[in-house]
């Protein structure tokens, strides 16, 4: 039986009903997995392109939906089209994006954003944040949380025994306190804790060369201290490929790697190669999970 796989449509006055529809209408899609398009009811009506309330909780309540049904196994895995995190807060909705939504949604103590994609592999410990707010977040708990949870989680995507490393939040990864005091007092106990325990890290590296280092196979994937760090090199190697994935939730969940294109929206401009990556790895991700034996509970990571 092939994976029935959600696709949520994202905030209707973006791209995402446009690319949903796309996917979920591709051979390449159609020969994985039994897609289902959750929407907003058709009498929604929002301008292309415009932030809007209504949209963003008409956004939400989708989601809502289909993580419901695949927390009661009505569908395997889920696949979301982009939010506006602009539309959310007018909207009044607490959350950021998908991430902390889902981990609320699943009651999950701890979850993470990784990207996915054939040139680099990257999680990122710190996400929608300011940036004069991630050194007080990089915390040495938090640091040895995604990293177990990063080695915990890679077997599902066909690395055995990952090779994980963990850039610095400083140039030159502190200089050894020269430019900061966070890689060597924050980030290495944790690395070192994480070693002792058995997995394969390394770091704090420089952040300058370590994206380098994994795209030439160094390493399996790269934790990064914060989301420009992480996904600079991701977007500018794989946009349009690579897939953002949820780890540490009891369901599959899978995302595009852009945003909502408001500039193009409505135009039937939208290029769905994104949302067919993400659709296809969560049906590959949902077989993966059926033969690996039982993860440990969230409480472990």
């Amino acid at each position: 039986m092939k994976p029935r796989v959600a696709l949520t449509s994202g905030d209707p006055a973006g791209i995402g009903p446009e690319i949903v529809a796309k996917a979920a209408a591709d051979p390449r899609v159609l020969e994985v997995c039994e897609p289902r398009i959750y929407a907003p009811p058709p009498d929604l009506a929002v301008t292309p392109g415009r932030v809007d309330p209504r949209a963003g909780r008409a956004a939400y309540d989708v989601i809502v939906s289909a993580v419901g049904d695949a927390m009661r196994g009505r569908v395997d895995a889920v696949a979301t089209a982009p939010v506006s995190k602009e539309a959310f807060a007018i909207a009044g909705l607490p959350w950021k994006g998908h991430t902390d939504l889902l981990g609320h949604l699943t009651g999950s103590s701890f979850v993470a954003m990784m990207f996915e994609s054939p040139a680099l592999r990257v999680v990122l410990a710190t996400v929608h944040v300011a940036l004069q707010e991630v050194p007080r977040l990089i915390t040495t708990d938090l640091m040895i949380r995604t990293i177990r949870l990063t080695a915990r989680e890679l077997p599902a995507f066909g690395v055995a025994g990952p090779r994980i490393a963990v850039a610095g939040l400083n140039p030159h990864a502190g200089e050894h306190g020269l430019m900061g005091h966070e890689d060597d007092a924050v980030i290495w106990p944790a690395v070192a804790r994480c070693r002792a325990d058995g997995i394969n890290v390394s770091g704090p590296l420089p952040a300058d060369t370590v994206f380098l280092r994994a795209h030439r196979g160094e390493f399996d994937a790269v934790i990064a201290c914060y989301h420009d760090q992480g996904l600079v090199p991701v977007k500018l190697l794989a946009f349009g490929q690579a897939v953002n994935v949820t780890l540490g939730l009891p369901i599959v969940r899978t995302s595009v790697d852009h945003g909502t294109a408001f500039d193009i929206a409505g135009r039937g401009q939208a290029d769905p190669g994104s949302m067919i990556e993400a659709v296809c790895l969560a049906a590959r991700l949902v077989t993966a999970r059926r033969s690996i034996p039982t993860r440990p509970s969230d409480a472990h990571v």
